[in-house]
């Protein structure tokens, strides 16, 4: 008897709890943030995160939206598929209204169905998979970065009409992202017909020695190197290309333009070729945005920097365009609302994708990444 009475006692000491729960709470817009903020990968989510905390500050300095609070939801993935679920599900539980990320394709795709259920829209800055958008399997997926099929097609058209290259090897590391711009690529040099694919192979990510592969490149009479994948892995292949005198251009996508693939790279860095999105720094926006980081960080913001605070942006403005967070309202706003970032003054295409932004080529000059012209 005693014992059911302690159970019911509790029971209702939770409910109390519950309904007691503070009135700010309901008040305020649920902001997520994923992606890896700890991690070999971190150098890609960080600055999301920063950037993030940087709009919400001022925006919630100026009362808010619609009068409310901008909570945030920080949300740590690794950029590992099996982690981004869990963090998926948790936000949901914990009532999140919208979702700034996540920033790894893989990671993206495993949160997506999650938050599709849940009706939760997510944006992200740097998830490039052209099926998140074009595939049509999600449509609460919006990004502020181009796709990777148009990356892919740029690399491709470089390494051939810019630096006339006839027998090419493309590697990658099997996950969504990178196997995705490989396979773009290839299929984009076999349609030129300019030059010959010699080599295509997968690499597993996290190896210690890949020496085979190195050895075949060689064997093939390579004279470019295309990879897909992340800084780690390509920081290993051209350590040992260069220890085994193998010099050819190296082309890879936004997974190497950054500076954790200066410093894990180091000299070996020198003379690669990346794709990243376009120079935006010509925008009032992204200028103030860029010096108000240095104020507070004492240095230059990071790899997906602008891309991120321009989804926080454009999240929040279809916050107040929409009158709160009702799932279709904040579609239809994202579509049709045009809002001044710091990657252009954007809307959102029909199936999620960003109007007006797109990607460069870049090259490591003297340690630092600059845009080829």
């Amino acid at each position: 008897m005693q014992k059911k009475t302690l159970v019911q006692l509790v029971a209702a000491a939770l409910v109390a709890m519950a309904f007691a729960a503070p009135a700010s709470a309901a008040d305020t817009i649920k902001l997520g943030v994923a992606g890896p903020h700890t991690g070999d990968l971190a150098p890609y989510g960080m600055p999301s995160k920063e950037a993030a905390e940087m709009v919400v500050a001022e925006i919630n300095a100026k009362g808010g939206v619609n009068g409310k609070q901008v909570e945030l939801m920080i949300a740590d993935d690794q950029c590992k598929p099996e982690i981004a679920t869990n963090v998926a599900t948790k936000l949901v539980s914990e009532g999140v209204n919208i979702v700034i990320g996540h920033v790894c394709s893989g990671a993206t795709k495993a949160a997506m169905g999650i938050y599709k259920g849940a009706k939760i829209i997510a944006i992200s800055p740097s998830a490039t998979n052209p099926p998140l958008t074009k595939g049509g399997e999600y449509p609460n997926f919006y990004r502020t970065i181009a796709a990777d099929d148009d990356q892919a097609m740029l690399a491709a058209s470089f390494a051939t009409d810019k630096l006339n290259a006839k027998k090419i090897a493309i590697l990658h590391d099997k996950g969504d992202y990178g196997k995705g711009f490989a396979d773009f690529c290839k299929e984009a040099i076999e349609k030129g017909g300019k030059a010959k694919v010699v080599m295509y192979e997968g690499i597993q990510p996290g190896a210690m020695d890949y020496s085979a592969v190195i050895q075949k490149l060689r064997s093939e009479g390579a004279d470019l190197l295309i990879f897909g994948g992340y800084h780690p892995e390509a920081s290993k292949l051209l350590s040992l290309m260069n220890k085994k005198k193998i010099k050819v251009p190296f082309i890879g996508p936004d997974g190497l333009k950054g500076d954790g693939f200066l410093k894990i790279a180091g000299k070996d860095a020198e003379g690669v070729y990346a794709t990243g999105p376009m120079d935006v720094s010509k925008f009032p926006i992204n200028m103030k945005a860029r010096s108000d980081y240095k104020a507070k960080y004492g240095k230059e913001p990071g790899t997906f920097f602008d891309q991120a605070y321009a989804a926080t942006l454009a999240a929040l403005n279809a916050v107040k365009v929409a009158g709160g967070t009702d799932y279709d309202a904040l579609g239809k706003a994202l579509r049709s609302s045009m809002v001044e970032t710091t990657v252009g003054k954007i809307k959102f295409d029909a199936k999620g994708d960003a109007e007006g932004v797109g990607f460069s080529v870049y090259q490591v000059k003297s340690g630092a990444f600059a845009e080829v012209k």
